[in-house]
C-alpha cells in the first residue's frame, strides 16, 4: 500500500535539521523594535526583528549571526550564546535550551544589572494602587514605588528584604506568619544561588545572615528551594493595621536577574482602602519635608 503523508515532521528529521537556526528565527520574530529600544522606520518585510538588529543588540558581526541562523556556523562560544540570549530577551529556560541546541553547557548567568531601566521606573511609579518593587537575586530592593516605600516604612533600613526579615526587630510583628515568610525568602535565595553561583552580592548576603541569624543559618542548611510563586501574604502595619495581599512576581525580560514584585489587594477590600490611606498619609508627610 502507498504511504500517505500525515503532515507530521518525523522526529529523526527534526533531530537532523537546523534546530539552532529555527530557534533563533522563531524568537527573533517575537520581538519588535520597540520591545528592545530600537527605532523602526517605514514598512517592514519581516515579522519581528531583522537579523542585523539582533546582531547589533548582541554586539556581533551580522554575517556571523546570519551563518548561525542558516546552519553554516554550528559551534558558537558560550559568550556568543549569552549575548544572543540577552539580545532576544530569553528567560532562563529558553537560554538553557539555546545552549543545548548549540551543544554547549550553559555557564553561570551574567551578573544582573543593578539599575532599573527608565521604562520600568515609569511602570513602578504609575502603579499607584499596590506596593511594587524590583529585586535583584540577593533580594536588594533596587527600586520601589511610593506605596512600597510607605508599606516598608516600619523598618530602620528597607534596602534588602532578607536582611529586613531576619535582622530587623520589626519583622516578626510586621510579617504575619513570619516563619512561612522567612522560609520563602531563604528558598528564593537558594534558587537565586543556583542560577547565579558567582554573584558576589549573594555570597556576601548569605555569609552575613548565616553569621548573624541562627534561624537563617538553619533554614539555609535545609536546602529548601523554589522560585517565584503567587502567594497570599499578610502584613500588620503600625499605621493602618492588617493588609491582606497577594504576592505576584515577574521576571524582567529586559534585565535578566531582576524581578518585579507586586503586592495586590483585592479590589474594594479593607486592605485596598488601607493602602489608599497609607499612600495618602505618606504623600502628605513628603510634602511637609
Amino acid at each position: 500500500m502507498p504511504r500517505h503523508s500525515t503532515g507530521i515532521t518525523p522526529i529523526v528529521g527534526w533531530m537532523n535539521g537546523n534546530n539552532l537556526g529555527e530557534f533563533l528565527r522563531a524568537h527573533r520574530s517575537r520581538l519588535r523594535p520597540d520591545d528592545v529600544g530600537l527605532p523602526s522606520y517605514g514598512p517592514r518585510r519581516v515579522t519581528g526583528l531583522r537579523r542585523e538588529e539582533v546582531a547589533v543588540l548582541a554586539g556581533m558581526n551580522s554575517d556571523y549571526y546570519a551563518r548561525l541562523e542558516q546552519g553554516r556556523e554550528r559551534t558558537p562560544s558560550a559568550q556568543i550564546l549569552d549575548a544572543i540570549s540577552a539580545a532576544l530577551r530569553l528567560d532562563e529556560q529558553a537560554r538553557e535550551h539555546l545552549f543545548r541546541l548549540a551543544g554547549t553547557a550553559p555557564g553561570p548567568r551574567p551578573a544582573p544589572p543593578e539599575k532599573v531601566s527608565r521604562p520600568l521606573r515609569y511602570l513602578l511609579d504609575a502603579h499607584t494602587s499596590a506596593p511594587a518593587f524590583i529585586l535583584n537575586p540577593a533580594k536588594d530592593l533596587i527600586a520601589v514605588n511610593a506605596l512600597a516605600e510607605a508599606m516598608f516604612s516600619p523598618f530602620a533600613d528597607a534596602g534588602n528584604l532578607a536582611r529586613m526579615t531576619f535582622l530587623d526587630p520589626a519583622a516578626r510583628g510586621f510579617f504575619v506568619g513570619w516563619e512561612s515568610f522567612a522560609t520563602s525568602i531563604v528558598a528564593g535565595l537558594r534558587h537565586s544561588a543556583g542560577l547565579n553561583p558567582d554573584y558576589p552580592r549573594l555570597h556576601e548576603l548569605i555569609a552575613t545572615l548565616s553569621a548573624e541569624s541562627d534561624t537563617f543559618a538553619a533554614l539555609w542548611e535545609s536546602h529548601t528551594v523554589y522560585g517565584k510563586r503567587q502567594d497570599p501574604v499578610d502584613f500588620e502595619h503600625p499605621e493602618v493595621g492588617r493588609l491582606s495581599l497577594v504576592s505576584q512576581s515577574f521576571d524582567v525580560r529586559a534585565a535578566p536577574g531582576q524581578m518585579l514584585v507586586v503586592y495586590e489587594p483585592e479590589p474594594g477590600s479593607p486592605s485596598a482602602q488601607a493602602l489608599r490611606l497609607l499612600g495618602t498619609v505618606h504623600a502628605t508627610e513628603h510634602q511637609r519635608r
